[in-house]
């Protein structure tokens, strides 16, 4: 087989051609051609023509072959154009399958830069091309994204709605699923209802709209495609449960450990009040109370204004007015939970304490020979209390982490092992709070798992009868949107596709350096594979 033929096979966008040489120096391939097409054809007013103005060298890039890249150094011709109407007096010819307009690479590798643009962008685009012996830039692969065509959103009849942050905190953009075709439809700017609507009432016909529970989106959904159905997806229902949940553990966290002598069937339960009085109060809750007390008295009492209470105290409007909301001071304490790095060492610190090493330089050197890796500071504003209480701590059983009982709690009884089950089923004994918690878990998991909607009525009756106040938070914002969330529990649909997306996203965002444009995130994401 000559040089010739091999190449007809190998580049068979060659055709339109005549090779004179194919030789390669520096690590590039260089082929010497000659355009051999018939007549050229004017690019504006389409008149075909054999008269020839002149002929110039064009080079043109190619995809690598071995390693090494490929210019094609072709002599093509410029014609007059006939049609003395026509604006254009010359043109130059294109090689069918090889060249484009202004364009330095051929079809075939414009074809292979548009894909390394859409899948890695500007900079990284430009990284692999580069290793792929693609000469090019960044500036380019983002021109070539520009050009290309957005798809046609055609008429989706069922919709999947969710947010993205394109400023975490800040900004945030609305990303369109097709839950048919598992594809990217349009992107939004905002997550406003007032764009939803005006999206819907562009492309009728929606059916079914999956969203999350957000308002902007229920509202946008009902304006927007008043037929359809709206389902509030199931994820975030069993995430907003979780969510509640770990307010009522740690609402009953006193429960959670062991008692340290054996209950007697006389003796009165633990309360709360009884069992913080077991330690000293620190200064902050100290605090919490005192302004817990004087917002109370300013606002609810009183009737003062929350903006006016809030120059009285020299607080935040916000904070007076979430100590304004609580019915009690326990939810503002409970609010305030938090998990720290020192509550796996607090038994061993109770321990020693006891024994007489009372020394928080020494206990915190101790402590992190187990793997503390905090500062002795935080072991001495464990021992203030113990100091101010002036007796050593009483000896009690490791009480379990308040996640790791949410954990049990929330997940499936089979992937709970045999102890923690145990545990678990002990905390339920001595809390009934915690256990009737358990039980309603429980059968919320059996109507989601199973799309049973007609029992949730039943459901939320159940848990309202009960005193569980945080449970009946996330159940008042169920009865706010009662049938997107009736139909999520019925219909076989969801957000999954969408929250797929949502973390494609993420991905194209970090590739770009969160520095893109929202027009060319938006072609990335609709462009994207």
């Amino acid at each position: 087989m000559s040089t010739v033929e091999l190449l007809t096979v190998v580049l068979p966008h060659l055709d339109g051609l005549r090779v004179d040489r194919v030789f390669a120096e520096s690590g590039v391939v260089r082929i010497q051609a000659e355009s051999v097409q018939g007549a050229g054809v004017c690019p504006d007013c389409g008149t075909a023509t054999d008269r020839v103005h002149s002929r110039y060298q064009r080079r043109i890039s190619d995809p690598a072959m071995t390693g090494r890249q490929v210019w094609i150094q072709v002599r093509v011709r410029r014609f007059f154009c006939p049609d003395l109407d026509c604006t254009r007096q010359t043109f130059a010819e294109q090689i069918r399958g090889l060249t484009v307009r202004h364009s330095r690479h051929s079809v075939l590798a414009r074809q292979v830069l548009q894909h390394i643009a859409v899948a890695a962008g500007g900079r990284p685009g430009a990284r692999l091309a580069h290793r792929l012996q693609v000469t090019v830039g960044r500036m380019t692969l983002i021109r070539l994204i520009r050009r290309l065509p957005i798809p046609e959103v055609g008429a989706p009849r069922f919709v999947g709605v969710d947010d993205f942050a394109l400023r975490r905190g800040r900004i945030y953009g609305t990303v369109l699923v097709d839950l048919e075709t598992h594809q990217p439809i349009d992107v939004l700017a905002d997550r406003e209802a007032a764009t939803l609507t005006a999206w819907l009432q562009q492309h009728p016909g929606v059916e079914i709209i999956c969203r999350d529970r957000a308002g902007s989106y229920a509202e946008g959904a009902r304006t927007g495609a008043p037929q359809a159905i709206q389902i509030a997806d199931r994820w975030h229902l069993w995430h907003n449960l979780v969510e509640a949940v770990e307010k009522v553990v740690i609402r009953h966290r006193h429960c959670l450990p062991e008692p340290a002598q054996p209950e007697q069937p006389t003796a009165e339960p633990a309360t709360p009040a009884s069992l913080q009085a077991e330690r000293a109060e620190t200064a902050s809750t100290t605090r919490v109370r005192e302004r817990y007390a004087a917002v109370q008295d300013l606002v609810i009492d009183k009737g003062v204004a929350r903006t006016v209470a809030a120059r009285l105290l020299n607080l935040n409007p916000d904070t007076v007015a979430r100590y304004a909301k609580a019915s009690t001071v326990e939810e503002l304490l409970t609010a305030r939970h938090r998990v720290s790095k020192l509550d796996p060492f607090t038994a061993y610190l109770d321990t020693r304490w006891n024994d007489g090493c009372t020394d928080a330089v020494r206990l915190t050197q101790e402590i992190r020979k187990q793997g503390f890796q905090g500062t002795d500071r935080t072991v001495r504003r464990y021992l203030e209390p113990l100091r101010a209480a002036g007796n050593p701590t009483a000896k009690k059983p490791t009480a379990p982490k308040v996640r790791h009982v949410v954990s049990w709690i929330t997940r499936h009884p089979d992937d709970v092992t045999t102890a923690n089950r145990q545990t678990l089923n002990s905390i339920r004994e001595r809390c009934p709070h915690l256990h009737a918690a358990v039980t309603h878990v429980q059968r919320f998991a059996t109507i989601l798992c199973n799309l049973r909607g007609a029992e949730l009525p039943q459901w939320l009756a159940e848990v309202e009868a009960d005193d569980l106040p945080d449970l009946h938070t996330y159940t008042a914002g169920i009865r706010r949107d009662l049938d997107a969330v009736t139909n999520g529990l019925t219909q076989p649909w969801n957000s999954g596709q969408v929250e797929g997306t949502v973390t494609k996203i993420k991905a194209i965002k970090r590739s770009m350096f969160g520095r893109a444009n929202f027009d060319l995130l938006r072609r990335r994401i609709l462009l994207a594979d």
